[in-house]
């Protein structure tokens, strides 16, 4: 490989929402990155430091140019500059579309189990969640679409939030099941907002599709949040993007980030989301290479090692979710266990609502003997709570 994704970084000592944690403990809970961003992006924004002047920032032509020649020759699908705005992140996105797309006490669908801030978002501005679990049937799971139908004909759901891929299941939603749904909105007059975030982190060989792209009613009513962040490691920069093709719609999320304070960039978010969409491509497909050894790693290590456990098959993300149910009925008290026994720190399936207080969700976006370290620890705490049951 050109870039090096297997030497360890010390992410100690440095204000780490994820490596904030005691001494000999192993985070791999949260959707961070263990590897540095790309050296390409290291670079312009050294760059952009040695230029010294960090005053206010615009939006200028090439930041519009790079999402929209990205998404074309990547994704297929082809944006207009005007469709899209900048945005400080994908949940200050959809928080504020909340807000202005919906009014106090309607409800918004969201299909568990899902990225558990799609509930704060909706929560706290006033709103009513309302689940349409998914299936989940054989080891895998597939959209509800009886009860997503039941879910947005109650007349006070106006609005429906989509993960796609899907966080934490690893699903590419198909391009028909993207239509089926987009049908359904259109026909019960509800908005869709999109969650593209972990759209450049797939299987190598496999594509997603937008939800914008899957056929002109998703279009029409459709909101999609888009980033670099994810994908190159660079969420503390703040940089992503709202793509509205609707002019209605897109006046309402324009005048809601602009109310909220959120569709301002800071110095370094538009570089760096320029530098990742024009050189970021063969780092990327480095990076997912070895995101799918590690797959499979954790794969191979749960069908020889803990048998009990099942690995959902995943496409998409480097996010694994990963089944107890044979080993317990109490996951949380499992990871618990888990934790204070070998230090591994794992995300509780349960804030994900649906089943997942059935599950346990891993990172596994790190070195190698990163990996390997926490799989040993896993099964450790794992052996030692079945031993002690």
């Amino acid at each position: 490989m050109k870039y090096d994704f297997d030497t360890p970084v010390n992410r100690k000592n440095t204000a780490s929402l994820k490596w904030d944690v005691k001494e000999g403990e192993l985070p791999m809970w949260v959707a961070d990155m263990d590897f540095k961003t790309s050296p390409e992006i290291a670079r312009a924004l050294f760059e952009r430091v040695s230029h010294g002047v960090f005053g206010y920032s615009v939006i200028p032509s090439e930041w519009y140019e790079a999402y929209i020649s990205w998404w074309r020759k990547k994704h297929g699908f082809t944006m207009e500059k005007e469709w899209l705005d900048f945005c400080t992140g994908v949940i200050p996105a959809i928080s504020s579309a909340v807000r202005k797309l919906t009014t106090p006490a309607e409800k918004v669908v969201i299909q568990t189990p899902v990225y558990n801030i799609f509930f704060n978002s909706i929560l706290n501005n006033g709103r009513q969640v309302l689940e349409n679990p998914l299936k989940y049937e054989n080891g895998e799971y597939d959209m509800d679409f009886k009860d997503l139908e039941k879910k947005l004909s109650d007349p006070q759901t106006t609005l429906m939030i989509l993960c796609n891929p899907h966080n934490p299941v690893g699903k590419i939603w198909d391009k028909a099941t993207l239509a089926k749904v987009g049908e359904l909105c259109q026909r019960y007059h509800v908005t869709l907002i999109s969650d593209e975030i972990h759209c450049d982190i797939t299987e190598p060989g496999k594509e997603y599709t937008p939800f914008a792209s899957a056929s002109d009613i998703c279009k029409k009513i459709s909101v999609t949040c888009i980033a670099p962040t994810k994908a190159f490691n660079i969420a503390g920069l703040q940089s992503a993007a709202i793509c509205t093709p609707n002019e209605a719609i897109r006046n309402r999320i324009r005048r809601s980030i602009n109310t909220d304070e959120v569709a301002e960039p800071n110095a370094f978010a538009i570089c760096a989301a320029i530098c990742a969409f024009t050189q970021g491509g063969e780092w990327l497909c480095e990076l997912n290479r070895y995101i799918s050894e590690n797959r499979q790693i954790v794969g191979e290590f749960i069908k020889k090692e803990l048998d009990a456990l099942h690995l959902i098959p995943s496409q998409a993300t480097y996010l694994l979710w990963v089944d107890c149910s044979n080993v317990t009925d109490d996951v949380s008290g499992m990871l618990e266990f888990i934790r204070n026994k070998t230090g591994l720190y794992l995300s509780d399936g349960k804030q994900f609502g649906g089943n997942g207080s059935l599950f346990f969700r891993m990172n596994i976006a790190c070195p190698k003997i990163t990996l390997y370290d926490g799989l040993q620890r896993l099964k450790i705490g794992i052996t030692e709570y079945i031993n002690i049951k």
